[in-house]
């Protein structure tokens, strides 16, 4: 702080300087002198211990003196008094500079009579140094600091008054501890909770309701037609391993039900709702949730184009045509034009040569496809190789024809065809692929090397016969898939086998098998030579006389 009540002699305090005799702060108030008033002030100096190398601190060393306590009047306190400007106390301060002197290297020590001026809480803080950096002052951890930052003020006690203090920080400390002392917080305003629980309840009740909103519309329930519906149709094609809220979206989406939250219900309602598979169904429009799932039930509304175990090609693109309600022809022109755009795999169309009938035979795997009119055959055709590679990739036919004395996965495929056309029961397939593998042996002493078939033959014909002819006949026929003729393999497969059919020709059975013939339904006749299949013939003649009669 600024010194200015004495100077470095050793003159007494002027008689009549308005401390003089130890008036002290009050005394200078009451005289109309404020700390800011014209009268000149007269500050403590400071004692030499508080130099610091050369220069005074100003700032009072006495605590006993920032509190504002009138010191006594020893000798060591009762210094001469120096006016700055050669005079006492004639108000004239020309060229007064009050923060020059703490630093013009004048010597200084306390007034002892003068309390600190800055020692009240409506004061400045005092003038500090250059470069001085200022120690902060301990706050009075005894005061509530208000509300924090999380905790809004009304909450805290807080009410308007407040905000009419002249000073906020001074007010909020002396504010809060008449308070307490008082006994306790202001009331809350009770209008402000008033309007502060509406606010709240009506928030709640619009979040409520939105939100009731949103679950109706994807939760509720949306409404359901009455009866069978009307007498237009449509098709519906429903994907492998959809769950009941897909199911009733394409319901909805086609005009079928009305909602598909009311076919979901429906569908957990019926016992045997759940068992509703893929594929295309013929329904009609504007049907009640029950009655779809009936109809869903019933295999006369599906629209699945079912392939048995070895259907040949030339079935599926006739049932293909009739489906997509093409012309006839349509859908075989397709698959012998665009068959290496359908997906086959690596090994097939690397040993598919120019013998080959059908290059997408063996490959329309038998299984139910959903097939209806707005369809394209491409597309078709492409679901039904995909099953094919994906059923061939689990068996793993591509690393097994080696080991099976095969040239390539081709020809697996071609003997799993082939017993699956000669097999007649699932039961005796392995040992019909037993007597392939036996054939195709080079020390084959029975048929040399022909596996004499005549589900080939009727192959190369397009038929389905028993009766192909005779030997003789047949040795005559010129074809690469007549077995009568060529030995070994025919260049591809004769039809589309079944998963049975390829598990027995990855594992057949172990014997000397050459020949078999089927007498009855229940029973089919193997033998290991010729001499043996004559009489094993024989009582398929037998049985095909008691049949006639």
């Amino acid at each position: 702080m600024t010194e200015y009540g004495r100077g470095s002699g050793s003159q007494p305090w002027h008689p009549d300087d308005p401390l003089y005799g130890d008036q002290g702060w009050e005394g200078q108030q009451a005289a109309g002198q404020g700390p800011y008033g014209g009268q000149p002030q007269h500050y403590p100096q400071q004692s030499p211990e508080a130099h610091y190398g050369g220069q005074q601190s100003g700032y009072p060393q006495d605590m006993s003196a920032q509190a504002g306590y009138p010191q006594d009047s020893s000798p060591q306190a009762s210094y001469p008094q120096h006016d700055f400007n050669g005079g006492w106390d004639t108000g004239q301060q020309s060229g007064y500079d009050p923060y020059a002197e703490p630093y013009a290297g004048q010597t200084a020590a306390y007034g002892a009579e003068r309390p600190d001026p800055y020692d009240s809480p409506e004061a400045f803080p005092p003038p500090q140094r250059p470069g001085h950096r200022h120690e902060p002052v301990e706050e009075n951890v005894d005061w509530d600091p208000g509300p924090n930052d999380r905790e809004h003020a009304f909450f805290a006690g807080g009410d308007d008054d407040d905000a009419d203090d002249e000073h906020p920080r001074a007010g909020r400390r002396g504010g809060r501890q008449e308070r307490r002392g008082k006994g306790g917080k202001k009331k809350r305003s009770g209008c402000a909770c008033l309007v502060l629980t509406l606010i709240f309840a009506g928030g709640i009740g619009g979040v409520g309701y939105f939100g009731y909103q949103f679950y109706q519309d994807r939760y509720g329930s949306g409404g359901d037609y009455t009866g069978s519906g009307t007498s237009e149709k449509v098709t519906v094609d429903i994907p492998k391993g959809a769950g009941g809220y897909v199911i009733g979206n394409k319901l909805e989406a086609a005009g079928v039900v009305k909602s598909a939250e009311a076919f979901v219900s429906a569908q957990g309602q019926h016992p045997d709702g759940l068992k509703i598979q893929a594929g295309v169904y013929s329904l009609n429009k504007e049907m009640s949730a029950e009655a779809a799932v009936e109809a869903m039930l019933d295999p006369k509304s599906r629209s699945n184009l079912i392939i048995a175990e070895g259907r040949r090609n030339a079935w599926v693109y006739e049932q293909i045509d009739k489906r997509l309600e093409v012309d006839k022809g349509t859908t075989a022109k397709y698959a012998k034009k665009n068959w290496k755009k359908l997906g086959l795999p690596s090994w097939a169309t690397e040993n598919i040569n120019s013998d080959v009938k059908d290059p997408l035979e063996g490959f329309l795997f038998p299984s139910s496809y959903p097939v209806a009119k707005g369809q394209k055959p491409g597309d078709v055709l492409k679901k039904m190789v995909a099953t094919a590679n994906a059923e061939y990739e689990s068996h793993n036919i591509k690393g097994k024809a080696a080991a099976l004395d095969l040239d390539n996965p081709l020809q697996l495929l071609t003997v799993a065809s082939l017993v699956q056309a000669e097999g007649k029961y699932k039961h005796d397939f392995e040992k019909v692929s037993t007597v392939v593998y036996n054939r195709l042996k080079p020390d084959n002493t029975e048929t040399y090397g022909l596996l004499d078939f005549d589900s080939t033959v009727n192959y190369l014909r397009g038929k389905s016969e028993l009766a192909t002819g005779s030997v003789d006949q047949l040795r005559r026929l010129d074809d690469p898939y007549n077995t009568y003729k060529i030995k070994g393999l025919p260049p591809g497969p004769i039809g589309n086998p079944g998963a049975e059919a390829i598990k027995s020709a990855l594992h057949p059975a172990k014997g000397n098998w050459y020949y078999f013939v089927s007498i009855n339904e229940d029973e089919t006749l193997f033998a290991e030579t010729n001499e043996e299949h004559e009489r094993n013939r024989q009582k398929y003649l037998e049985e095909l006389k008691k049949n006639e009669q």
